[in-house]
C-alpha cells in the first residue's frame, strides 16, 4: 500500500474540469480562480468573524470554557455521518486518504481552538488580524517551498500589501504590552492566534491533496469527531462544565456552531479553486469585518493604526480579486 504522507501528493495541484462543448455565445463563466476568490470573500470571511463575535459574547455572559464551545461547534458536524450513510461512503474516508483526512481535521480543530483561545487574552479584532496575518504569510512560504503553481506580479503585490496592513495593526500593539500578569497573557493571546493561522495554512495544503468522492462532508464530519475526541475528556479533567445562563447565550453558542460549519465547508472548497496564499490574503477581509464589529458591539477600542491597517488589506484585497476576475470562453481565459 501506498504511505498516506506523499510530498507529490502535496505539490500537486488538482486536475482542472473539461470545459463543456458549448458555442462561444452560450458560454462565459468566471473561472476556477475567480469562483474560488469570491467565495471565500462573501462566504468564508463574513461568518468567520461574526464567530468570533458570537463565542466572546457567550464567554462574556457565561463565562463558557474554551473546551466547552469547541465541543458545542463540533457536535454540528457531526450529522455529515448520516450524509456519508445515505450515499454509501465510508465515513472515514478511502484506506489510503485516511491519515491525510484525519490529519487535515486535526489542523482544523488546533486553528480552531487556538483561534477561540486567543480571544479570550486579546480582542477579537486583534485575533482575526493576527490569525490571518499568519496563514497568509505561511501559505505564501508553503507555496514558494512546494507549490508548483505560480502567482502573478500582481498576486505578489496584493500579498505583500496584505501582510504590511497586518503589521501595521499589529505592531504598536507588540511595542507596548502590559507589564505583569495581563502582558503574559497578552503575548501568549499572540502566539495562539499565531499558531491558529499556521494550523489553517498547513490544513488547506493538506486538503488540496485530498480527491474522492465525498471529500467535503467526510472531513467535516472527521472535524467533528476529532475536536470531540480531544476536548470532552479534557474538558472535564481541565475545567469545570458549565450550562450558559440565559437563551441568548444559547442562541449566540449555536449561532456560532452553524457558522462555523458554514465557513468550513466553503473554506475547503474555495481552497480547491484558488491558491491557498490568495485565499488567506482575501480572507483578511474579515479583519476589516472583526474590527467594525469590535467597535461597535463589544465596544472595544480600535486605534488609528487599526483604521490605517484594516484599509491596506482591503485595498490589497482588492488588488488580489480584481487580478484574478476572469471568464472562460471556448477552453480560452478573458480577463
Amino acid at each position: 500500500m501506498a504511505p498516506c504522507f506523499n510530498l507529490s501528493d502535496f505539490t500537486q495541484p488538482l486536475p482542472p474540469s473539461t470545459p463543456p462543448n458549448l458555442p462561444s455565445h452560450q458560454r462565459c463563466r468566471p473561472s476556477d480562480a475567480t469562483k474560488g476568490l469570491l467565495l471565500a470573500l462573501l462566504c468564508v470571511g463574513l461568518p468567520a468573524s461574526l464567530v468570533g463575535l458570537f463565542t466572546r459574547m457567550a464567554y462574556q455572559a457565561s463565562h463558557l470554557p474554551l473546551l466547552e464551545l469547541l465541543a458545542s461547534q463540533c457536535l454540528f458536524h457531526l450529522p455529515m455521518a448520516l450524509l456519508l450513510k445515505l450515499r454509501g461512503d465510508p465515513l472515514l474516508g478511502p484506506p489510503d486518504c485516511r491519515g491525510r483526512a484525519s490529519f487535515h481535521a486535526l489542523l482544523s480543530v488546533i486553528s480552531t481552538g487556538c483561534a477561540y483561545s486567543a480571544v479570550q487574552f486579546v480582542p477579537a479584532g486583534t485575533t482575526a488580524t493576527i490569525c490571518k496575518g499568519s496563514s497568509t504569510v505561511c501559505s505564501a512560504i508553503l507555496a514558494l517551498c512546494l507549490e508548483s503553481q505560480g502567482l502573478s506580479g500582481c498576486d505578489w503585490c496584493g500579498l505583500v500589501g496584505s501582510t504590511l496592513g497586518v503589521n501595521i495593526i499589529v505592531g504598536p500593539g507588540l511595542g507596548t504590552l502590559p507589564k505583569g500578569t495581563m502582558g503574559l497573557y497578552t503575548a501568549l493571546g499572540y502566539v495562539l492566534a499565531f499558531l491558529g493561522g499556521l494550523a489553517l495554512s498547513l490544513g488547506l495544503l493538506v486538503y488540496r491533496s485530498l480527491n474522492f468522492p465525498s471529500c467535503l462532508p467526510t472531513v467535516a464530519f472527521l472535524f467533528g469527531l476529532v475536536g470531540l475526541l480531544g476536548s470532552v475528556p479534557s474538558f472535564f479533567v481541565l475545567q469545570t462544565p458549565v450550562l450558559p445562563s440565559d437563551p441568548l447565550s444559547w442562541i449566540w453558542v449555536g449561532a456560532a456552531g452553524l457558522l462555523t460549519l458554514i465557513s468550513f465547508f466553503c473554506m475547503n472548497y474555495a481552497v480547491t479553486k484558488a491558491h491557498p496564499a490568495l485565499l488567506c490574503a482575501v480572507l483578511n477581509s474579515e479583519v476589516v469585518v472583526a474590527l467594525t464589529l469590535q467597535y461597535y458591539v463589544l465596544h472595544e477600542t480600535v486605534a488609528p493604526s487599526d483604521i490605517i491597517g484594516a484599509g491596506v488589506v482591503l485595498g490589497s484585497t482588492v488588488i488580489i480579486t480584481v487580478g484574478n476576475l476572469s471568464c472562460e470562453r471556448e477552453g480560452k481565459v478573458e480577463h
